[in-house]
């Protein structure tokens, strides 16, 4: 009688399954393991108040990382963002003194819109190639804005009350900035898991050939989400003048760079076809954190650029080789 011995399976080899499975896991060891360390350095600073803070500054850059993971599922990326946030938010500022909010915010997205649509055009009909069509969008609307403020530049601007309220309000405890952000990103989540527009984009990003032998109208796809990506940069750009209260030209330029990384740092592959929202919004915090903790360390400017790009290229390997091991 013959028995056949079972190899044991490595631990290391059992943990990387493991983590393969649940690829949001790694990300929350992270994320608190930089509150621990920020608890230690700065002893007390971890409480309610702190808490509110992170999350009304992660919020913004979390529905821009949002724009960044449904494009680069389909292999793109959307540079335009940041300009869009800034001309939205710019232009409510200034038409909000002679119109009515409404108005105001038609007015504020209407830029939002035209340069999606642009967007989409160039990458799905064109072929142009997402990052030169939305860099060039971006620079374009960069012009166009610049040319604008001119022409307000005597009538001044204003922080609509609501936006300031949405912006810094904290109601129990918690911003009141979630009162859109947790509709926005249930709409996202349930978008991309449960919806028809949501296969498609995952469908044109794993493989863009296949999916048009199979029916699909790829320039439809495409403007679609390029309009969807700048909508939702243009209500960014809102919220997000409501947190700073301080109108500019370049507003939102600092976030773009970051959401990519959000959207990177949270398994969305640069190459498409795969990831999600659930874990761009927990990168989106990782950031957030990381940032605080750098002003804390007293870094440089430089140092903290270094730094930051280190722990974004070393959490991106770590997912890589994770699925890999898939």
């Amino acid at each position: 009688m013959s028995s056949t011995a079972i190899t044991p399976v490595p631990f290391g080899r059992r943990l990387k399954r493991f983590m393969a499975d649940r690829p949001l896991i790694p990300l929350v060891i992270l994320l608190v393991i930089l509150v621990l360390i920020l608890q230690i350095l700065r002893p007390g600073i971890v409480n309610e108040r702190w808490i509110a803070n992170t999350i009304k500054f992660a919020i913004p850059l979390a529905i821009l990382a949002g724009c960044q993971t449904m494009t680069m599922l389909t292999g793109g990326i959307d540079l335009s963002v940041g300009t869009v946030a800034t001309m939205s938010a710019f232009i409510m500022a200034t038409q909000v003194l002679n119109q009515d909010p409404a108005v105001a915010f038609l007015l504020a997205m209407m830029p939002a819109v035209l340069i999606g649509l642009v967007n989409g055009i160039g990458v799905g009909v064109f072929r142009v190639h997402p990052l030169i069509m939305t860099l060039g969008t971006s620079l374009i609307g960069t012009g166009c804005l610049q040319v604008y403020q001119r022409t307000v530049i005597a009538s001044g601007a204003k922080i609509p009350d609501f936006l300031a309220w949405l912006g810094t309000g904290v109601t129990y405890g918690f911003p009141n900035a979630l009162l859109l952000f947790v509709p926005l990103a249930a709409l996202i989540v349930f978008t991309l898991a449960r919806t028809g527009f949501g296969r498609l984009l995952y469908a044109v990003g794993d493989n863009e050939r296949a999916a048009r032998l199979s029916g699909v109208q790829y320039w439809q796809v495409i403007t679609a989400l390029y309009i969807t990506s700048s909508v939702l940069a243009g209500i960014t750009g809102l919220l997000y003048i409501g947190l700073i209260k301080a109108p500019s030209l370049s507003l939102a330029e600092p976030l773009v760079l970051p959401s990519v990384a959000a959207a990177v740092i949270g398994g969305t592959s640069i190459f498409g076809g795969r990831g999600g929202y659930t874990g761009t919004i927990i990168g989106a915090l990782i950031l957030t954190v990381l940032t605080t903790l750098l002003t804390i360390l007293q870094m440089p400017e430089g140092a903290r650029r270094i730094l930051f790009g280190l722990i974004v290229l070393f959490v991106t390997a770590a997912y890589l080789r994770i699925v890999e091991e898939r």
